[in-house]
C-alpha cells in the first residue's frame, strides 16, 4: 500500500504534509504509515474517501483496479504533468526573460 500511497500523492501532486494537513490528522502519522512503521486505520481510509472522493480505496487498500473511481474526471490514465506555457528568467541584475 505505500507505493500505492506514493503514487497517489505524485498524481496529485501533493506532499506527505499536505496530506496530512488536509486529512486533519498528524504529519508524522502520514510518514509512520509511507515507512511502513504504522499500518493506517479505518479513519485514515474513512478521511482519504471523504476528502479524496474520485480515488479507489480498492486501489489504494489491495492494488485492484485504476486508483480512480470509474466515471471520473481524474481517471488514473488522464493524470498527467502539465504543459509548459512559458519559463521566465530572472537576472541578478534585476532584469528578466520571458521564453515561450
Amino acid at each position: 500500500m505505500t507505493e500505492r500511497l506514493l503514487r497517489f500523492l505524485a498524481a496529485e501532486n501533493i506532499t506527505q504534509s499536505q496530506l496530512a494537513d488536509t486529512l486533519g490528522v498528524a504529519r508524522a502519522s502520514i510518514s509512520h504509515i509511507v515507512s511502513g512503521r504504522n499500518k493506517p486505520g479505518y479513519e485514515f481510509f474513512e478521511k482519504m474517501a471523504s476528502h479524496y472522493p474520485a480515488l479507489s480505496l480498492e486501489w489504494l487498500i489491495a492494488g485492484r483496479g485504476k486508483m480512480y473511481v470509474e466515471n471520473s474526471l481524474f481517471d488514473e490514465d488522464s493524470v498527467r504533468e502539465p504543459e509548459i506555457e512559458r519559463v521566465i528568467v530572472f537576472y541578478k541584475d534585476g532584469t528578466f526573460r520571458e521564453v515561450r
